[in-house]
């Protein structure tokens, strides 16, 4: 099986056809360790904090696998017809010769995964006697008595187990034949059953100190230990955002990039527990909140199409404070870290998207004294129709990445610009009655 996913692999790599299917910002740093130990036939073990793709990568190894291949029919252990290794299947082969009954199995089939928890057991990993086998007359020497386990069953395919410190070490104990011996013993039994799996599992660091580790032997029988991270650039972060992230609205390009570098300051912040990580799915689900909230104010004022404004932006700090995990000393201050790292962001945004542009004529807007009220349900045509014309609003449009006009798309790209003039000191905010009013 290893030799299958060697040679896909192989043949992957000279047609320069993407290997692992949704992976992003993977490719020079963690996939060429991955990619080398699969060459080189290891088991693995990947590393690293909540939110990093790691059960991503591990389903992604089906995709390695051939199409269709064959077993014996009705085979609990996906036996080879030629070469069968069960009681069951080495017996009908006896009697039955060329006449086997052979099924195909597709690849998706052939991986099997499994959420380490305290109270799996060996049965469930390995095997054990099944009572009901035994009731129906057969002896308990009699090896088609034994009721397999996740790992048998997923013989000739891929073994993936989520959060490996999670089991008990004596649990972890049964995992030492099949990493080295490659086969399993099941309550005594001489029963010798050759296994071909790869076995690959994902750990979190903090694991080793909170909840239990890896025992040291079965540590040793994994061939490659590799690390994964969070997306290295901002790049990387939009990219994962835009993959993954279902939003029910327009949420426009630069409060995207908003809420990726919100989600960096958050990860780099010395307020926040590094080794627990701020997950991806932190970004993913503030990218969803925003989209929503657009939704919910055109259900109430009757906007259409909805599209996200940074008016849209608090609701994150109000309902995803419970994804991050921050340091003891900072307890009570969560709401304002979010928020002051939510402005850092906004305020990096509007210099990168806005920088150097001629805002002067949104600025003339409030040279008498003009104030322009926005929202959370404040409809798109209200902040518009405050403002009144304002030169240069194409330029502006284009410089945020709006490629076509409309009420919604222009209010999100005003009332940005809107903010970050606040940020940059040369506008006033004030919150008035659960709005937020700009002016001189």
């Amino acid at each position: 099986m290893k030799d299958e996913i060697r040679a896909n692999l192989l043949d992957r790599l000279a047609q320069g056809r993407d290997r692992f299917p949704g992976m992003v910002g993977f490719d020079e740093t963690v996939l060429p360790q991955v990619e080398r130990a699969l060459l080189a036939g290891h088991d693995i073990v990947l590393l690293g904090e909540r939110g990093q793709g790691k059960t991503r990568l591990m389903r992604s190894l089906v995709e390695l696998l051939d199409e269709w291949t064959p077993v014996v029919a009705g085979c609990e252990i996906n036996d080879h017809p030629y070469a069968p290794v069960c009681a069951r299947c080495r017996r009908l082969a006896a009697e039955l010769g060329e006449e086997l009954p052979v099924a195909w199995k597709h690849r998706s089939e052939r991986y099997a995964e499994k959420l380490a928890t305290p109270d799996t057991s060996v049965g469930d990993l390995v095997g054990d006697v099944d009572p009901i086998k035994v009731a129906q007359g057969r002896t308990l020497g009699d090896p088609e008595t034994i009721h397999y386990g996740l790992v048998p069953r997923a013989n000739r395919g891929v073994v993936a187990i989520n959060e490996l410190p999670d089991l008990a070490e004596r649990i972890q104990v049964s995992l030492l034949n099949v990493l080295e011996e490659r086969d399993i013993q099941v309550r005594g039994y001489l029963l010798r059953l050759p296994l071909d799996v790869l076995l690959v599992a994902s750990a979190n660091p903090e694991d080793y100190t909170n909840r239990g580790r890896i025992i040291t032997p079965l540590k040793d029988r994994f061939g490659a230990e590799v690390r994964t991270h969070y997306p290295l650039d901002l790049t990387h972060e939009l990219s994962l955002l835009s993959q993954e992230a279902v939003l029910r609205a327009t949420v426009p390009d630069h409060l995207l990039e908003v809420i990726a570098r919100f989600t960096r300051l958050v990860r780099e912040s010395p307020a926040v527990n590094a080794r627990s990580g701020v997950s991806a799915r932190f970004a993913i689900a503030a990218a969803e909140t925003v989209a929503a909230s657009a939704l919910r104010r055109a259900a109430i004022t009757g906007e259409d199409p909805p599209v996200a404004r940074v008016s849209d932006l608090p609701s994150i700090t109000q309902t995803l404070r419970g994804k991050v995990e921050f340091e003891p000393s900072e307890e009570g201050r969560e709401q304002e870290i979010l928020t002051h790292l939510l402005r850092r962001a906004t305020a990096d945004t509007f210099r990168a998207r806005l920088g150097g542009l001629d805002l002067s004529g949104l600025l003339a807007r409030f040279e008498d004294g003009r104030m322009v009220m926005t929202g959370e349900l404040m409809p798109a045509q209200e902040v518009l129709a405050q403002l009144g014309p304002v030169s240069g609003l194409a330029q502006l449009l284009r410089r945020v990445g709006v490629r076509e006009e409309s009420p919604g798309l222009a209010a999100a790209a005003v009332e940005f610009a809107m903010e970050g003039l606040y940020l940059n000191k040369r506008l006033g905010k004030e919150e008035l009655d659960g709005q937020t009013v700009y002016g001189r």
